[in-house]
Parts: structure tokens; C-alpha cells; sequence
């Protein structure tokens, strides 16, 4: 971490968290956050992942950017992939604030923002003026307000589809009631169909990923194991946060939200890695939650992952991060002799 990084988190820290938020995008937006330029890339760290060509498999994970109000400059953080939004068919609020809470002693964050977002098509506008360049993909949703939540995922593609190099349906958000009540078998087939559907209408095909919870027990990791492979997706992000608040300090016990952060670590990893015992390992991968260091990058990647995904981490090391976790996926590759994909799923066995 810069010492300008360090001045600029200690600063932001200082103040509301959501309010923080936004001026860090602001800050990005207007050039005052050192990044690294491009993303760090090697023939070692080069990866194809359900068609798409990363020049690392360090990505950042949606949440951050949900409007798409800084991604060309996202794109030169060092980042091998983005992943933007959630978005839905029409613009929302979210839930009311205050929303978002940041655990420092913890490294974590606790959010229930509830998909605020400007809308597909203002997003997709917005999307559709990058430049070239690393993957940029799109986080899908629904509206808190929708009699038919199936059909607003299919709508988000038909609207925003084209602007996005791929797309992940979130039936994981727990800040939208009973939004993780379609990750069941049969409502996340109906859900998937309707998506894929939607997407083969699109000029060009885009992979459709399905972000799922870390709190699913093994039968329903089972369930969308065999959901993926009967529907076709071309690959599965976990995890989205956790309702968990094992190990937090008596204050947050009660505090709604999802949870995300260094707490989330172990949890997201074992379904991980469950995930990729049941998938045969033929289905990709992305592994988040809780990723601080090249280490934890390392594990996932071990665990069964293709790519990665951060984004708490950056609140408290800022996003020269990224380049550095890349960087030192890049050295220790060389060291131990290993190619990215002999490194995938090498270490399943050691997550249960």
C-alpha cells in the first residue's frame, strides 16, 4: 500500500461508510487514486475462464461499482476481470440507511443495501462507453417490488445483455427478501432457463455465471451442482455473503445484513471447494469471499478455483492490492513450478 493510499483510507475512515464509499468512487472517477495502470499479466497468470480471456485471475468482485460510474478507470487497477452492478430491470433505492457498516477490528463489512441501483438501461449506457480491454461483466438482479422476480433476470439481460463480456444472476443477495429462496432446484432451473434464453437472443453469446450463499448446507450445494450441469451455465461464483455472525463482537450479533470480509474466509471456501467436488471440477470456479493476501488468493485457487474475485479488502488495503496479489501469484507460480491450472482444485481435499 502507497502512502497516498494510506492517507486516503485513514481519511475515509474517518466517515460514514456508505458516504465513504461514494467518494472513493468519486476520487477513482477523477483520477486522484494511484492504480496500476493496466492489469498485471504473465503467460503464467493468463486464463481462459468459461471462454473468457483473463490476463490474470484476479478480478473484482460486484458491489463496489454498482452503476458503472468508474469502470474504465477500474479497468486500470490492475484487475484481471471486473464485475459490476447488481442491477435491475428499473431503478431502486435500496433499503434505508443507515445500510452499510464497516467492522475494522474485524476487517469486515456488514452491508443490506438492498440492489439500489440506476436501473439496466443506465447502466448499460454507461457500460457501453469503456474502453477496451479486460473483461467487464455484470451482476443481474431483481426488483424488491416485483410480482415475477424470474422474469426481471431475463429482462436485465435483454436490456444490458450486449454492453456485458459476461453475466451473473445473484440468487444470493439475502438483502432482498426471500431472494435466496430461488437458488432451490426447481426455481433456480425455471430461473436459469429463462436467462440463458434471454442471453442466446443476444448479438453476441455472453457466459451466464450464478452467484450462490455461503450458507447453503451440502444438499443444496448438491442441488446446483446438478442445476449448472443440467441447464448449462458456464460457471459458478462462491460466495456471495454470509448471514453467519460467528466470532463478532456482541454489537453486531443483531445487526441485519450480509457479512463479508476476513470472517467469510473459511466458510466460502469449504463450499468452494464442496462445489467442486460435486461439479467434477467441470464447471469453472470463481472463488470470493474474504481474500486479503496472495496466501488466501492462493487457497481458493487450491480449493477449486479458476479466477478470484476481492473487494472488502479493499476498504483496508486499498486497491493497489490487487496488482500486488497478482503479482505474487505471478512469483510463486515460478517458484513451486505450477501452472494455474494444475494449481485448481489441487487442495480440495484439505476444505473437507
Amino acid at each position: 500500500m502507497t502512502m497516498l493510499e494510506k492517507l486516503g483510507l485513514a481519511a475515509l475512515h474517518r466517515i460514514d461508510p456508505e458516504r465513504a464509499h461514494d467518494l472513493s468512487i468519486r476520487a477513482l472517477s477523477m483520477g486522484l487514486v494511484p492504480l496500476n495502470g493496466g492489469p498485471v499479466t504473465s503467460d503464467r497468470l493468463a486464463v481462459r475462464v468459461a471462454g473468457l480471456s483473463l490476463p490474470n485471475p484476479v478480478g473484482l468482485a460486484a458491489g463496489y461499482d454498482k452503476n458503472a460510474r468508474a469502470v474504465a478507470v477500474l479497468m486500470k487497477a490492475g484487475f484481471g476481470f471486473v464485475e459490476l452492478g447488481a442491477a435491475t430491470p428499473r431503478p431502486q433505492p435500496g433499503n434505508p440507511k443507515p445500510r452499510l457498516f464497516r467492522l475494522s477490528k474485524d476487517r469486515a463489512i456488514i452491508n443490506r443495501f438492498g440492489f439500489n441501483n440506476d436501473g439496466a438501461a443506465a447502466i448499460a449506457a454507461r457500460m457501453k462507453t469503456r474502453p477496451a480491454g479486460i473483461p467487464v461483466g455484470l451482476n443481474i438482479g431483481a426488483n424488491k417490488d416485483s410480482v415475477d422476480r424470474a422474469a426481471d433476470f431475463a429482462e436485465v439481460v435483454r436490456v444490458a445483455g450486449d454492453a456485458a463480456d459476461f453475466l451473473t444472476v445473484n440468487v444470493s443477495s439475502p438483502n432482498t427478501e426471500k431472494l435466496r429462496d430461488l437458488q432451490g432446484a426447481d426455481a433456480l432451473t425455471a430461473l436459469l432457463a429463462g436467462v440463458i434464453a434471454a442471453r442466446d437472443e443476444l448479438a453476441v453469446r455472453r457466459p451466464v455465471f450464478v452467484k450462490i450463499a455461503p450458507d447453503l448446507d451440502d444438499a443444496g450445494i448438491a442441488d446446483i451442482a446438478a442445476v449448472a450441469r443440467e441447464v448449462g451455465v458456464d460457471g459458478i461464483i462462491a460466495t456471495n455473503t454470509t448471514l453467519s455472525r460467528e466470532g463478532l463482537d456482541a454489537r453486531w450479533q443483531s445487526e441485519a445484513g450480509g457479512l463479508s470480509g476476513a470472517p467469510l474466509f473459511d466458510r466460502s471456501t469449504r463450499v468452494l471447494a464442496r462445489l467442486y467436488r460435486e461439479t467434477g471440477g467441470n464447471v469453472p470456479l470463481i472463488g470470493v469471499g474474504g481474500i486479503a493476501s496472495a496466501d488466501q488468493a492462493w487457497e481458493k485457487l487450491r480449493a477449486g478455483a479458476s479466477a478470484v474475485q476481492i473487494y472488502s479488502a479493499l476498504i483496508y488495503q486499498g486497491f493497489s492490492l490487487a496488482a500486488d496479489i497478482a503479482r505474487a501469484l505471478n512469483d510463486r507460480l515460478a517458484r513451486e513450478g505450477i501452472t494455474l491450472a494444475e494449481l485448481t482444485g489441487s487442495g480440495v481435499a484439505d476444505w473437507g
